[in-house]
């Protein structure tokens, strides 16, 4: 029978990642080390497996092209929420971390990136850049930040089409080798969730979107030539079941599917992409199924949200703190109500989801605002947007000339589309309740998450990462790689027919 001490010994040495492990049996019995000085010349050797340290775990292009160690990256969360510290705490930390541009005005996108430019000189980062098709003039912004600042990498996220701005961004940052290669100086990590997006980012820039941007002087004659010996990203990251904008695919289904079609692409063009995974990230070994399974790297965001440098509230993070995997559903995306795209969000301890989806069947079922029953308005009034109508809308005006001012000169003549905008007012202050705790507007509270959140929460429980103040951003993810490769280690053992007690097969998350 196996002592705790024993059970202590054998979790350490198969735990210490850094060193091979070795599993020999002789007359004594069976032994797990790693120094194979120790091992007798009369022992057998059951199974040996080599040191593996998370930086091994993923492509290594991904941290040559990007310049980080670890082949992780944590995802961008909108309106700030991936906020500068934590973009910041990531890069000196050696890990790439995407700023959360997306709802956020030009201004205070430009202020973050020269924030994160001075705390974080010469380090690695990426910028969300979100597609934004009712709202083109904030992608421009973005782009145009971008370029101003010399971010070298964005993350493209809620793409259905290539648009003008992410291939502008792309082109923009190539230049002529004097090899006669190809520099691209402008990453893209193209975050989707479906094969037909996939492609659009797996192959060059289309022909009619490069002549646009010439004829405008947005890019050069060179880089128009070059345009076509590039694909549109670096990398294509295979988004699951996801916190925020999914399609709530199933990981084992999709990554396979788009590195099958990633390689079928190659074989046509000879173009190199890298695929990556997202959601249900939230455990060593999940980290270590997607490893294994072929990403390159492995995006985190839900998990993040609850950590210190995280740009929400304190009220909110005590509700991911404890939340389960079931406590999560769809609502109505603000940005994309009208085309009836969903996000996912935090159900437990908030109404919000259910009040949103009772907007988005109004307004499939109504004309504008004046034709709501007058009973449904009046429950609307009081019970979602708490003031009238009227006062919503004239809100709607002043927030949009400020911002897209475009938005209201096509709402002014059509009801449907002014009831739209009224109703995502509700949808988009909701997120910004969330982020600042106003604790008048807990039960509708607006928080992106998905069910990696509560496989988190039931890994380290009982840990010091349990409570919220020890969840530094870095840290979780250190924790996370470490975990997946002694899960990697784990597996080789079994391949080789070892099985170790339970106690001894599970990564515990180890103190700061």
């Amino acid at each position: 029978m196996t002592t705790s001490l024993e059970t202590k010994s054998l979790y350490q040495t198969v735990a210490t990642l850094e060193r091979p492990c070795y599993v020999t049996c002789d007359e004594r019995g069976v032994t797990v080390v790693s120094d194979d000085r120790s091992i007798s010349p009369a022992a057998q050797v059951l199974a040996a497996v080599p040191s593996i340290t998370p930086e091994r775990l993923g492509a290594p292009g991904f941290l040559r092209d990007h310049g980080v160690r670890y082949p992780y990256m944590a995802g961008a969360m909108a309106n700030g929420i991936a906020s500068v510290p934590l973009v910041v705490a990531m890069a000196r930390a050696g890990f790439l971390a995407s700023f959360g541009a997306a709802g956020l005005v030009p201004s205070r996108v430009d202020e973050a990136l020269t924030a994160i430019r001075r705390q974080a000189p010469d380090l690695p980062f990426a910028c969300n850049l979100i597609h934004s098709p009712h709202e083109q003039a904030l992608e421009r912004a973005t782009v145009d930040a971008c370029l101003r600042h010399g971010v070298r990498c964005v993350e493209a996220s809620a793409f259905l089409d290539l648009t003008a701005q992410v291939v502008r961004y792309r082109l923009a940052g190539l230049s002529a080798s004097p090899s006669g290669g190809v520099r691209i100086a402008n990453r893209v990590i193209a975050k989707v969730s479906r094969p037909e997006v996939a492609e659009l980012f797996l192959r060059p820039a289309p022909p009619h979107l490069v002549r646009a941007l010439l004829d405008q002087g947005l890019i050069s004659a060179e880089q128009a030539e070059l345009a076509g010996r590039v694909a549109m990203a670096d990398d294509i990251t295979a988004e699951a079941d996801s916190g925020g904008h999914t399609d709530r695919r199933p990981l084992p289904v999709l990554l396979p599917e788009i590195l099958a079609l990633r390689d079928r692409v190659h074989a046509e063009t000879g173009l190199d992409v890298r695929i990556g995974a997202a959601g249900g990230i939230g455990t060593p070994t999940a980290a270590a199924a997607a490893f294994a399974m072929g990403a390159s790297y492995v995006v985190t965001g839900s998990v993040n949200q609850a950590c210190v440098e995280a740009g929400q509230s304190e009220a909110a993070k005590q509700l991911l703190a404890g939340a389960g995997a079931a406590d999560f559903g769809m609502a109505p995306a603000a940005d994309m109500f009208e085309l009836g795209v969903d996000v996912q969000v935090l159900k437990r301890g908030t109404m919000f989801a259910a009040k949103a989806k009772r907007l988005y069947e109004l307004y499939r079922a109504c004309a504008g605002i004046d034709d709501l029953p007058r009973e449904e308005r009046a429950s609307l009034e009081a019970r979602v947007f708490q003031r009238p109508l009227t006062e919503i809308w004239q809100d709607t005006v002043r927030f949009f000339e400020a911002r897209d001012p475009a938005q209201i000169t096509r709402a002014r003549n059509d009801p449907k589309r002014q009831m739209a905008l009224i109703f995502r007012w509700y949808l988009g202050l909701a997120s910004s309740w969330s982020t600042t705790g106003d604790p008048t507007r807990l039960a509708d509270y607006q928080i992106w998450c998905g069910p990696a959140m509560g496989a988190f929460n039931t890994w380290v429980a009982g840990t010091p990462l349990a409570d919220l103040p020890n969840r530094r951003v870095a840290g979780v993810a250190s924790q996370l790689m470490r975990g997946a490769a002694f899960a990697a280690r784990i597996t080789q053992l079994r391949f080789a027919g070892v099985r170790l007690p339970q106690s001894c097969s599970t990564y515990r998350p180890e103190p700061a």
